[in-house]
């Protein structure tokens, strides 16, 4: 039963909600058509049956499916007797009165970047641009005088008139809110053009304000607007209104809107490039002000869905929404007068758009095998998801039987499935998930794939329960027909880990073994992996392996601190619960097919790490080019020599900091590759804060060189501990042979002072407030754990003891050389020991401001305490900006190579 039932949802139909629908065969109803209320309680109300139907006994059953329990019999309703109009119920929340489409945010931008582009293309094109209006100028005065201002007269006109037209046309047809948003965004676009002409007038270089400005060709007085400060509001009103589902009035527009701007072209009265701004403004204003408020929101409600369903050929008597499906879908059960209850899905241009923004990145992230292209049409939508449904219906899987589609007005349409009673899975008990169960399910799975249908969202909310010994498939729209053998595998990988999620993966895999056989079973293996999986099942597994490891890690620091387990023990149960469920579904499937593919499927096109390394590659070339300047640098002034010792001071730091780590890890590490991973992490210092990414690049490169999680955890640990520790021992001894070379003078040592009482305070500070205390304790914790007996251990290798240490001061004394270095080579004079105390204290209250690599307050904080040492400005500023060209900016490049190298290698 295929129909079209338009119920004027469009907000320009004038038809009545009370109009005689026409009735299935397409000529009048007959019978009226019902009153429709909406009710705000959450009792569903069963209408006395009419006609033969009254005869049988009024026990409307209600639909269970997806957990809302099923209805009482509910007492018949009251009406007039004169009146024999049904009365229909329908219980749903209030729809939002507006609604933030995604497809405007997106138009907003593409605005914008036109915006930008224009600026661009004025600063840089200017023979172009010139010539072009050279050209206009010179074929002007061809064009009659008369004819000219008889045409300035009906645009000026036109353009007032159009805007007026179709303000009444909007207001007569009561759409007021519509006429208020495009006054609004014809007010901002009228407060941009003001802004962007002052900003061309006053700030903006030359060629740009000759590109978009010009005198007039009949007037020598001031120059022409950028912008056209009624054209852009004009734009930005009739966009807002919705003019663009309206074709006639869209037309009148533009031809207004370009017969103006050939006008005040040809007049001599702006440019070609100010025409296409202001045309651009229009439009950006226009849509950024309808994402920020929203756009009326014209959805289908439940009134509609009853009086469509009435149109073709269905007795509706009452509704209720139910929980949307996947992708937003409305649903709502409706029960008839006459007839077997409904489960009417709503589709809809508003549903279509939401996670527009998801859906791209996901196309782009994954190839096109593994994620599912949207229709490009409600029409496509209504399509594709019948052809879904009557494909596993002809498949013998069990599912929900459509029974009709139809249009629901020009912006929505509607699927009626026959009602299927039942729980979802994820409304079950565990003990509820039965091997019958997730048999009956897996039987339908099979039937599926035996046609070729992937169903792609095999997720607790799409599998239903009947009776508790079978089950159906729900949620079939976003399968695919004519899937391919991946589509099929990811399919198996995604059921498994759906029940190993709620039952634990042993009998999740037997039971498919079951079914479906260890061939299938075993092809499904290279696609367990998250990527491939749905965004709930994503979230589910990450929750899972965290509150396992919580779980597991307070165990442990209880049976450790009862004596009950060793450390070594404790890491072992730690590391074990650690593992992901995907990889013991793994284990599982190779008990049962050794000979399974392990290899995984390259379901990823783009990497996030790829797309980071990008940004940050893109970030660190913009601060280079924007915060190390040649005339800051005073490369003409610098004493090379010294700046060569500074270059070797700062290369020895990454073999320094390599002796720091492999000191503290019992544990034998290739030398090499650890200077490489620590020159890598000078790449990771452009997306982090220094010290969190060299804590999470150290702690990868451990465990990647088979070193167990959790004293690859305590090695770095205790490289940081000792670090903090050597930190603070090496500043007070330093301050103290600054202090003793000063024989009194604090001018040197104030950077001492100024340390201690930063570290006071901000203790003080963690110590009284109880949350960031909490907050402090807990990671100091979590990174500490296991570093003692870390640390016991290495007491049995004192040559290990020996490197750690020797490795902290040599890395220490490698970035006081550095900047020393740094100092002497534009002039400066000051002791070594007071570089190494401005070193340790400024470096460290730079780093606690956590930006990328530190960049800012590392080089205020060594600026100014250089300038509290008496070193001065003039070669403070240059020497500090060497040095961190030095250890930051110069390494940026050799770590990126390192970071690639060392993946590939599998060492990160």
């Amino acid at each position: 039963m295929t129909g079209t039932a338009d119920v004027g949802v469009d907000e320009d139909s004038d038809e009545s909600a009370n109009a005689v629908p026409a009735g299935p065969g397409g000529g009048p109803a007959t019978e009226p058509t019902p009153e429709v209320s909406l009710i705000k309680d959450r009792t569903i109300k069963t209408p006395q049956p009419i006609g033969p139907a009254a005869e049988a006994p009024a026990a409307a059953t209600g639909p269970a499916q997806a957990g809302v329990p099923a209805q009482q019999p509910a007492p018949p309703q009251e009406h007039d007797a004169h009146d024999d109009t049904p009365h229909l119920d329908v219980d749903e929340p209030l729809l939002a009165a507006r609604a933030h489409r995604p497809s405007d945010l997106i138009r907003f931008l593409a605005g914008v970047f036109g915006i930008v582009a224009v600026f661009v293309l004025a600063g840089v094109a200017t023979s172009t641009t010139t010539g072009i209006e050279l050209d206009i100028a010179s074929n002007a005065p061809r064009f009659s005088p008369v004819l000219s201002t008889i045409a300035g007269l009906v645009s000026s006109v036109a353009v007032l008139a159009v805007p007026l037209a179709f303000a009444v046309e909007r207001l007569i047809k009561r759409d007021g809110l519509r006429v208020a948003d495009g006054v609004l965004a014809s007010v901002l676009a009228y407060g941009v053009s003001l802004g962007i002409d002052w900003w061309v007038a006053e700030g903006a270089s030359v060629q740009i304000r000759d590109a978009l400005t010009r005198f007039p060709l009949e007037s020598t007085g001031t120059l022409t607007d950028p912008v056209h400060g009624y054209l852009a509001p004009v734009i930005a009103y009739m966009t807002a209104v919705g003019m663009s589902s309206r074709p006639r009035w869209r037309v009148a527009l533009w031809v207004v809107v370009v017969f103006s701007g050939i006008t005040e072209l040809f007049g001599g009265y702006t440019t070609p490039l100010s025409l296409l701004l202001t045309v651009l403004i229009g439009w950006s204003v226009a849509y950024g002000t309808l994402y920020a408020i929203g756009s009326p929101n014209i959805r289908p409600t439940g009134q509609h869905l009853m009086i469509g369903l009435r149109k073709v050929g269905f007795t509706p008597a009452s509704a209720h929404r139910a929980a949307d499906a996947p992708g937003g879908t409305r649903r709502y059960f409706v029960a008839q007068q006459s007839g077997p209850p409904l489960d009417v899905h709503i589709i809809d241009r508003e549903q279509q758009a939401s996670g527009f923004f998801y859906r791209a990145w996901r196309r782009l992230r994954l190839r096109s095998v593994a994620v599912r292209r949207s229709p490009q049409s409600l029409r496509q939508a209504l399509e594709q998801e019948a052809l879904i449904a009557y494909a596993a219906a002809a498949s013998g899987a069990r599912a929900p039987q459509l029974v009709a589609t139809s249009e629901l007005g020009p912006d929505a349409a509607i699927l009626v499935y026959e009602n299927v009673e039942g729980r979802t899975l994820d409304d079950l008990a565990d003990e509820e998930v039965t091997d019958q169960v997730m048999a009956s399910l897996w039987e339908s799975v099979g039937a599926l794939h035996e046609r070729r249908i992937a169903h792609r969202r095999l997720t607790g909310e799409s599998l239903l329960v009947v009776d508790g010994k079978s089950a159906c498939l729900v949620n079939l729209s976003g399968g695919d027909i004519a899937a391919t053998d991946l589509t099929l595998r990811i399919d198996v990988a995604q059921l498994l880990t759906t029940f190993a999620l709620r039952i634990g993966p042993d009998r999740a895999v037997a039971t498919a073994n079951a079914v479906l056989g260890a061939d299938r079973v075993a092809q499904a293996l290279p696609l367990l992996q998250p990527v491939g999986m749905s965004r709930s099942t994503r979230v589910d597994l990450k929750k899972l392996t965290k509150e396992r490891k919580t779980a597991a890690r307070a165990r442990a620091l209880e049976q450790v601190a009862a004596g009950e387990r060793t450390q070594q023990q404790a890491e072992e149960d730690i590391a074990v619960a650690g593992e992901d469920l995907l990889s013991r579904i793994r284990g599982q499937i190779l008990q049962i097919a050794p000979e399974a593919p392990t290899e995984t499927a390259k379901l990823e096109r783009l990497k996030p790490k790829t797309l980071i390394m990008v940004i940050a590659l893109t970030f660190a070339a913009y601060l280079a080019l924007t915060t190390i300047k040649p005339a800051q640098l005073k490369l003409s002034q610098m004493n090379w020599a010294w700046a060569a010792v500074a270059l070797a001071a700062a290369a020895f730091s990454y073999v320094a900091a390599s002796m720091s780590l492999t000191g503290f890890v019992p544990e034998k590490l290739p030398f090499r590759r650890t200077v490489a991973a620590q020159i890598a992490g000078s790449f990771v210092k452009l997306v982090a804060p220094a010290a969190i990414g060299g804590i999470a690049l150290n702690t990868r490169y451990l465990q990647k060189a088979g070193i167990r999680s959790g004293q690859a955890v305590a090695s770095v640990g205790a490289s940081q501990l000792a670090g903090l520790t050597g930190h603070l021992l090496l500043l007070f001894s330093f301050g103290l042979i600054t202090g003793s070379q000063t024989n009194g003078d604090l001018s040197a040592s104030r950077a001492v002072i100024i340390g201690v009482l930063t570290a006071a305070v901000l203790a003080l500070v963690v110590a009284a407030v109880a949350p960031l205390r909490r907050f402090v304790l807990n990671r100091l914790r979590s990174l500490f754990f296991g570093v003692v007996p870390r640390m016991l251990d290495l007491m049995q290798t004192p040559s290990k003891l020996v490197t750690g240490f020797g490795g902290i001061l040599l890395l220490t004394l490698s970035f006081t050389a550095c900047l020393d270095a740094s100092v002497q080579a534009f002039g400066g004079s000051i002791s070594f020991s007071a570089v190494a105390v401005v070193f340790l204290t400024a470096n460290a209250a730079g780093s606690a401001i956590p930006t990328p690599g530190g960049i800012g307050p590392v080089e205020v904080a060594l600026i100014g305490a250089l300038t509290v040492a008496d070193v001065p400005p003039a070669v403070a500023t240059p020497a500090v900006f060497l040095y961190r060209a030095l250890t930051f900016w110069l390494p940026v490049l050799p770590g990126w190579i390192s970071y690639n190298v060392l993946q590939r290698k599998g060492a990160l």
